[in-house]
């Protein structure tokens, strides 16, 4: 989080552009534009910035108010977050439904034409841009077929969940040609294993094997997989936000990034890797439920 606070501070101040410019316009004079430089605080040595920066994210985590609107940063990124974190919560439980079944039927099936079906289709995913993706969804699902709305989250019963039905699925595809790689690869070593044959031998049911053994032991590296992958996965949001026209956190980065307003990015930035921090934090406690061996012993040095 604190490589994220400098390194955004300064690279957006290296690219070139002049936020007070962009607010007043082309026709702006030079004095008017120095006296709202004065204003914003921009004439201040670049240090000085920092450090006033620095001592606003501390003492009440904001970064400020936004050049543009005057309004806190804090708040304008709350008000825009549950859209995103919707997108995003969605995303993971889509991309979940979609690569445990297909890798399930891949390993089931080694070697097989579900197998190499299976192994060919997240290869394509894997080329495919979200934001084209997301303009194919639209085409088929909300242009063609009308089942779902073009953009926009809608207001009456149920319509925020159908709206966010396809960008989540957008993203999800997007997520989870990795995730079904490692999930198979992970399944076909627990298949393996000498316990399942034991439990084959012992005339447990397969579907009990299956799902209490096999499943649970394959899905640590997934889970691993899909933490690490949560900067991509919050990146590809803000992306599709923009082709869907949602008005979210990806909105408004792009706004501001168009209109150099240096702390709202600087805001979006932050608490997106608060957000990447908790995602990867929490895989970890469920990856100790997972694997008992992950648990630390109190004090016999053994595990729990």
């Amino acid at each position: 989080m604190l490589g994220v606070v400098i390194a955004v501070f300064f690279l957006l101040r290296l690219v070139p552009g002049d936020p007070a410019a962009m607010i007043l316009g082309e026709r702006a004079t030079p004095e008017s534009v120095a006296a709202l430089r004065e204003q914003l605080g921009l004439e201040q040595p670049l240090l000085k910035q920092f450090t006033d920066f620095l001592v606003q994210l501390v003492t009440r985590f904001d970064t400020g108010d936004s050049l543009v609107t005057g309004q806190s940063t804090r708040e304008l990124i709350l008000d825009k977050a549950p859209v995103s974190l919707g997108i995003v919560v969605f995303a993971v439980l889509l991309a979940v439904c979609i690569a445990v079944p297909l890798a399930l039927a891949a390993a089931l099936r080694k070697d097989g034409w579900a197998d190499h079906l299976v192994r060919i289709l997240p290869t394509v995913g894997l080329g495919m841009p979200l934001f084209w993706i997301g303009l194919l969804l639209i085409i088929v699902f909300a242009v063609h077929l009308g089942w779902f709305p073009v953009g926009g989250v809608g207001s009456g019963p149920g319509e925020p969940l159908r709206s966010l039905f396809l960008p989540s699925l957008a993203v999800a595809l997007g997520m989870a040609p990795p995730l079904i790689r490692s999930l198979r690869a992970q399944l076909i070593e627990v298949l393996s294993a000498d316990f399942v044959t034991t439990l084959r031998a012992a005339r447990i049911p397969e579907r009990r094997i299956l799902r209490r053994h096999v499943l649970r032991g394959a899905a640590l590296p997934a889970l691993t997989l899909l933490s690490v992958n949560t900067a991509y996965l919050i990146g590809g949001t803000l992306v599709v936000e923009k082709v869907f026209a949602i008005g979210g956190i990806g909105t408004l980065l792009f706004q501001s990034i168009g209109s150099r307003d240096f702390p709202v990015v600087q805001g979006v930035a932050l608490y997106c890797a608060v957000l990447v921090v908790l995602v990867t934090a929490l895989a970890g406690v469920l990856a100790a439920m997972l694997d008992p061996r992950l648990r630390v012993g109190d004090g016999d040095g053994g595990s729990r």
